[in-house]
């Protein structure tokens, strides 16, 4: 399965004992698997495993909102431009930027009972979903939809249903 290109910088803050670039990789196949727009290696995304105060200044700066967040996804195509360019092998595109703030997926990982490494690839999933124009704050249908490609993609890397729990 082909998958976006990833450029990939990560804090040393995340450690080495789990293989970042190597999870992003799967976690960007597995999302392809699920969502054939993101399948795909002529679209670039950035993929940023850093930390809170990074992740809280952008939070800030974009979102009005002071405080971090597990993952940020910034898209530079839209849902459209996506499209367009998955039917046109020869167009290349940034896809868009992802950044993951290291304590909020520890801590939110810990409270799941889940492996670090598995909340963030579910964070990669779901934010390459909203870099191509997958949207779970436009309504219940969506978001659905959205956790449902979540899933799938999860599935296939092994990784048991975040939502199964959900209300």
């Amino acid at each position: 399965m082909t998958a976006p290109t990833l450029e990939l910088d990560v804090d040393p803050i995340w450690g080495d004992a789990v293989d970042w670039e190597g999870l992003a990789a799967r976690a960007a196949a597995a999302a392809a698997s699920a969502a054939s727009e993101l399948a795909h290696s002529h679209l670039l995304v950035s993929v940023v495993f850093g930390n809170d105060a990074e992740v809280q200044a952008l939070n800030r700066q974009w979102r009005a909102k002071d405080k971090p967040t597990n993952v940020l996804s910034f898209p530079m195509m839209s849902r459209e431009d996506v499209l367009r360019a998955a039917a046109d092998e020869g167009h290349e595109g940034m896809l868009g930027d992802l950044i993951l703030a290291h304590g909020v997926c520890a801590r939110e990982a810990a409270d799941k009972g889940v492996a670090v490494e598995h909340h963030a690839a579910h964070l990669i999933v779901h934010g390459l979903l909203h870099l191509a124009g997958h949207d779970h704050e436009s309504g219940e249908a969506a978001a659905r939809a959205m956790e449902a490609l979540e899933t799938k993609a999860l599935a296939s890397l092994g990784i048991a249903d975040p939502y199964c729990d959900a209300a």
